[in-house]
């Protein structure tokens, strides 16, 4: 019951508060509705900038302005205020981010030790009746004084004498300036906040001979500043800026809707970075999810392969057999040019789909890319194959010097069994890292040297067969 009665209080709180919700009296308010156009920049790292331009009528000499409905999260310290048509004359005093925004828990905690009036209900009669008390405390419930008793748990409601200055109903950034020329000035304020960030996600289907694909790039924008951006141009920087991290970020409760949208963007360079530009304005709204096209390519050629990579450790010990239907990765690659390609590819996750007898696309694997440059090759691993798998063994070791710390040498002989149950033949890239100084003994097959370390081996295997690889090297750490 008392917990039900705090809640009825509670309720009456803001239609009080928003009856008295008015600025000072000094203040000039600029709204949503004063705003004649806005720019927004969006970073990798969930950082934006805003560049807010409205129409706002000031007064001669220091004016003290609200400037409502900016992003909740926005960086104080980086606002900047223009006069865009007067900028004579014109010059900032103070600026006060007021972020602390009204409710009835808010608006209790700020009377803490200042009065307020109780306002009761009779049940039966519906009189009211109005006594004064005290806050004390706010903690789990309010605390009333009243002149001859303490109270918690109040029924009925609590009316109060105004709101403070520094509690509004939606983020404020209030600024004290001077402005020689009064009448409507062209402002814009310009500012970074976090709450909004974006990322590329590609779709990609291959044809029956997983020999080609086509791929559609699409941008993820997703705002949970705690503002709207309505017909915002909107542009987007892809590339690894250094920012100075704060010791400890600050965790914000967030939700996201989804929208779509299917308007091109056009890249071009800045700085070290590249910049995306979407052709015609978009409405950011707080808690969404958008998606915005970024590039397409039709008939893109692909190179698959299968890959089994070993590792360096066993040679330099007896280890016998070293693993049976070892799985053998599956990857595609493709070159970023040609037509629809040939730009610059943000950093993202590559979703793959291939169609079945059916005409069902189906899922087939993803990958996640860095900034690819144009021209430059994606790799992808889809996954691991289910028809090609290897056995290997070790079918040699000796040790054939060295004592304390160093100059050991090693000879080991390795055999690998490739095995393919696929209607088709396959090609298998067997790569072996090497360690140390290392010297090919003997082979089945010419091996080639893709990197100091690195030996590597292209071995056919027949449909539905298998083909065995064999190798002895020495090494000497």
């Amino acid at each position: 019951m008392r917990k039900e009665l705090f809640s009825t209080m509670i309720a009456g709180l803001l239609v009080a508060a928003h009856a008295a919700c008015a600025a000072p009296r000094d203040e000039i308010v600029s709204t949503a509705s004063d705003q004649h156009s806005v720019a927004v920049t969006i970073y990798n790292d969930d950082l934006a900038l805003v560049k807010d331009a409205r129409r706002v009528r000031l007064g001669r000499d220091v004016n003290q302005l609200a400037w409502r409905e900016v992003s909740a999260q926005m960086r104080p310290e980086t606002a900047q205020l223009r006069n865009v048509g007067n900028p004579a004359g014109f010059r900032l005093l103070e600026q006060n981010f007021d972020f602390d925004l009204l409710t009835p828990q808010k608006l209790l905690e700020k009377y803490v030790g200042r009065e307020v009036s109780v306002i009761r209900t009779h049940p039966t009669s519906g009189a009211e009746t109005r006594e004064t008390a005290t806050v004390l405390a706010t903690n789990g419930g309010v605390v009333l004084k009243f002149a001859d008793r303490i109270e918690t748990g109040v029924p009925g409601r609590l009316a109060f004498p105004g709101v403070p200055d520094t509690l509004r109903d939606t983020p404020t950034l209030v600024i004290s300036l001077v402005n020689p020329t009064p009448g409507t000035q062209n402002l814009e304020l310009s500012y970074l906040t976090t709450g909004l960030s974006w990322r590329a996600d590609y779709v990609a289907e291959l044809n029956a001979n997983d020999n080609q694909l086509d791929l559609n790039g699409w941008v993820t924008l997703t705002n949970q500043s705690g503002a709207t951006y309505p017909n915002a141009r909107l542009q987007l920087v892809a590339g690894d800026l250094n920012r100075v991290r704060d010791a400890q970020a600050v965790p914000r409760a967030t939700m996201a809707a989804k929208a779509a949208d299917a308007a091109e963007m056009q890249q071009e360079s800045l700085f070290e970075y590249h910049l995306y530009t979407l052709q015609r304005p978009t409405t950011l709204a707080d808690n969404q999810t958008k998606q915005v096209a970024l590039m397409s390519a039709n008939r893109v050629p692909v190179r698959k392969q299968f890959l089994l990579e070993g590792a360096n450790h066993y040679y330099s010990g007896q280890y016998g057999e070293i693993g049976q239907k070892i799985k053998v990765g599956v990857f595609v690659e493709f070159d970023n040019r040609g037509e629809g390609l040939g730009v610059p590819l943000p950093k993202g996750v590559i979703r793959v789909y291939k169609k079945d007898s059916q005409g069902n696309a189906l899922f087939v694997g993803e990958d996640r890319i860095e900034h690819t440059p144009k021209n430059e090759t994606v790799r992808l691993k889809l996954g691991d194959a289910f028809d090609v798998t290897a056995d290997k063994k070790q079918t040699d070791f000796q040790k054939l010097g060295g004592t304390g710390r160093y100059n050991y040498v090693f000879e080991s002989a390795y055999e690998i069994v490739l095995k393919n149950a696929k209607p088709e033949a396959v090609t298998v890239t067997v790569r072996e890292p090497m360690p140390g100084d290392w010297i090919m003994v003997s082979e089945s097959q010419p091996h080639t040297k893709r990197a100091a370390g690195t030996a590597e081996w292209k071995v056919s295997v027949p449909a539905e067969g298998q083909a065995t690889l064999t190798y002895r090297v020495r090494v000497r750490y």
